[in-house]
């Protein structure tokens, strides 16, 4: 199956377009079934993000100590270095459809952090289309109810989850603006 649309999710240490980045999810799925295919995950070495130049919040360091345990041992595994998990992340979406849709949770969080990222690591292109972002908070607001009543199964702030908690609801909104 082709997977029409990818679902982003980072963790980071900070809110701002050149925020470090702690990890890095991604899910293909369908918007129209719901189905879901490969993912994509790796942990981002800290350091490295910051020998580039990215920033850390003190106030995200903060919130981050008011996480569950269980999110913040994800983010404290050994992490590779940016510049490769950015190249294997490229290599990832080479194997996605053409021109496949991208979501992300704002329309300048995680898009536009992980293009910052990948200018920080002196890559000239992103891997995907520039048509071809989509943001998970705009289609909320033609629903938000849904969001609002849908359980998060698994860790809250593990991105693979944040992955597909939001691919679930998104394909519900989906459907209800589509009538199907």
């Amino acid at each position: 199956m082709e997977y029409t649309d990818v679902m982003l999710d980072l963790e980071t240490m900070g809110k701002k377009s050149n925020a470090a980045i702690v990890s890095i999810g991604a899910v293909e799925f369908d918007i129209e079934t719901g189905k879901t295919g490969r993912e994509f995950y790796k942990v981002v070495d800290l350091q490295s993000c910051l020998d580039l130049g990215l920033k850390v919040e003190a106030s995200t360091i903060y919130w981050w100590l008011m996480q569950s345990e269980a999110a913040r041992k994800r983010i404290c595994e050994k992490g590779d270095d940016l510049t490769n998990v950015l190249k294997h992340f490229g290599v990832w979406m080479q194997d996605c459809v053409d021109k496949v849709k991208i979501w992300g949770n704002g329309a300048r969080f995680d898009i536009g952090i992980l293009e910052d990222a990948y200018v920080a690591c002196a890559y000239n292109d992103v891997p995907w289309y520039f048509r071809s972002e989509m943001d998970v908070r705009t289609l909320v607001a033609f629903a938000p109810y849904i969001k609002a009543n849908y359980p998060m199964l698994g860790v809250e702030h593990d991105p693979i989850d944040d992955c597909k908690h939001q691919i679930r609801y998104c394909v519900e909104i989906w459907h209800r603006l589509n009538n199907k």
